[in-house]
């Protein structure tokens, strides 16, 4: 019998076949000295494609949001300045629990041996501070070594797919050329394994608490996106009949028009029927929810131990009791088969879509506001886009509408970094051209981050963008300083700037609401070019619920 010849590739070669097994079909970055020859290697793998961003923050915010539709994302930068740029996009993906895979391309091992001052290093001799500061915002870390480096690929992919959070990968320049032996398959990722026992007991105490509750509701949030259990929820919603709500971060899990579908809980924020049916409830499953300031309310939310189910990736929380060991994926199926039915009439089910207002009429010369601006879209979205929303107004403003079938829907609450989604959108756009992107950006942000719309255009990617001109840092106004000239910002010909960096786009500026209409009229039947519709609005045109929540 013949034995297998055993086949080799490079470190460089190995890596990206993993990241190719694991669902990744193009990877973000910048070019630098330190891990252009790794470049080299994308280039040639023809099962992947290079995007090359303006700069690397932009490339982590582009992998957050394609990861967010992919499930998966990766960048490379180089040693440094690179990393050091993309490091706020890996922190906000590592808040949110977004599985990114950070390269970091680094001098050849000798050169760090040497302690040689290198450009791109601080001078010290000192390698290691950057990957160190990487520590903080990744679930793990791989330096990679011709001996070391077949098995750190491994662990850390299988970690980063596990913990749907960043890892970081160091790759010196020399390493990524060293041959190693070829991956003998396809990649095995870890599966997150259920104590039988404890999954029993749980769901058999959790059946008892839900069937004892007059008025059970369930609270979903973005712990089911991140798992992929949307249509475990969704079986589940069928299976039992109750009513369910999401927090702000999990909006659009399932489509807003599903008749068990109550509307968004953000604790004092909450319309009245929201809140009361939470916080009155005599048992809350409450699944993959992320308490933090802004989707509580600024931590208004009343939910009582006693009587809640708190169910997480990997662990349970029944009233005060602990269950480790026990997985969403399991646990929410096992509950589905126990539960029993109830009709709506009997669990005070108000559906979010019937509150819905009275249809829309255009007011021609009016300006812009807010409310009406929201009630309009309502109607311009359709099933399987992809909104993506800055913070501030064009996020709290996209909550108020109910979003169809199929919709994600794309923001970055707790992190809250302003730009962000401008780099997202691209992200969300390349991971599925198919859909219709859709980003709602006010002019600050869109200020920070403004060189990636020449990347969509680079790639003749065709999101529809709406930038919200409302004359400077509006959400800031509303905190501190509605008058101060910190709060200011130089005005833009924000219509103009398609035209400036590329081609196959149309944009307007409008400020009333026949303009807007036109506008309208013009992105839905034009879908073979990039939307750009600037809105202007009034510097203090707020959504009531932002207004709201910072008044807590």
């Amino acid at each position: 019998m013949e034995a297998k010849t055993m086949t080799y590739c490079t470190v460089g070669d190995y890596l990206l076949l993993r990241l190719v097994q694991v669902g990744i079909k193009h990877i973000f970055g910048v070019p630098g000295d330190y891990n252009m020859e790794f470049l080299d290697f994308i280039i040639k793998q023809e099962n992947l494609k290079w995007i090359g961003n303006c700069n690397e923050l932009n490339a982590a915010y582009a992998a957050d949001g394609y990861a967010r539709i992919n499930g998966i994302a990766a960048l490379v930068t180089t040693f440094g300045v690179g990393e050091l740029s993309a490091i706020n996009g890996i922190a906000g993906a590592y808040a949110e629990y977004v599985p990114v895979v950070a390269i970091t391309g680094s001098p050849a091992t000798k050169k760090q041996s040497s302690g040689a001052p290198l450009h791109h290093t601080v001078g010290t001799g000192d390698f290691t501070i950057f990957a160190q500061m990487f520590e903080k915002v990744t679930v793990a870390q791989a330096y990679l070594t011709a001996e070391n480096a077949t098995a750190e690929i491994d662990r850390v992919l299988g970690v980063c797919l596990l913990k749907k959070q960043p890892v970081y990968i160091s790759l010196p320049m020399d390493v990524a050329t060293t041959e190693v032996a070829a991956p003998a398959g396809e990649f095995m990722p870890p599966v997150f394994e259920s104590d039988s026992a404890t999954l029993d007991e749980a769901v058999d105490v959790s059946v008892t608490m839900l069937e004892k509750a007059e008025k059970p509701v369930i609270l979903a949030d973005i712990g089911v996106d991140r798992y992929r259990l949307h249509n475990e929820l969704r079986e589940l919603l069928a299976a039992t009949g109750y009513p369910y709500a999401t927090m702000s971060m999990g909006k659009a899990l399932l489509e807003e028009t599903h008749p068990q579908y109550i509307g968004i809980y953000n604790g004092a924020v909450s319309n009245d029927y929201v809140r009361r049916r939470i916080e009155e409830a005599d048992c809350v499953l409450s699944i993959g929810t992320y308490f933090t300031d802004f989707n509580t309310g600024k931590f208004s939310a009343q939910l009582e131990p006693s009587r809640t189910i708190e169910v997480h990736g990997e662990y349970l929380k029944i009233k005060r009791a602990l269950y480790n060991q026990v997985a969403m994926r399991d646990f929410l199926p096992a509950l589905s088969k126990k539960l029993q039915h109830r009709e709506a009439i009997s669990l005070d089910i108000k559906p979010a879509k019937d509150n819905s207002k009275a249809s829309y009429q255009v007011n021609a010369d009016a300006p812009i506001k807010q409310e009406r601006f929201w009630q309009r879209l309502t109607n311009f979205f359709k099933e399987d886009d992809i909104v993506v929303a800055d913070i501030g107004v064009a996020y709290f403003g996209s909550l108020l509408v109910n979003f169809p079938k199929g919709t994600t829907f794309v923001g970055q609450l707790l992190w809250a970094s302003i730009g962000y989604s401008l780099g997202a959108v691209l992200g969300c756009a390349i991971a599925s051209p198919q859909r219709r992107s859709i980003l709602f950006i006010g002019d600050g942000s869109f200020q920070m981050t403004a060189q990636e719309l020449s990347t969509l255009l680079r790639y003749d990617l065709k999101p529809i963008i709406f930038l919200i001109n409302n004359d400077g840092y509006t959400i800031e106004r509303d905190i501190h300083g509605e008058k101060m000239p910190y709060n200011d910002i130089q005005r833009w010909k924000y219509h103009q700037l398609p035209e400036v960096f590329g081609n196959n786009s149309w944009s307007a500026k409008v400020s009333s609401e026949s303009e807007l209409e036109t506008a309208l009229q013009t992105a839905s039947e034009n879908r073979d070019k990039l939307i750009f519709i600037e809105v202007v609005m009034g510097k203090m045109e707020n959504p009531e619920n932002l207004l709201k929540l910072l008044q807590q």
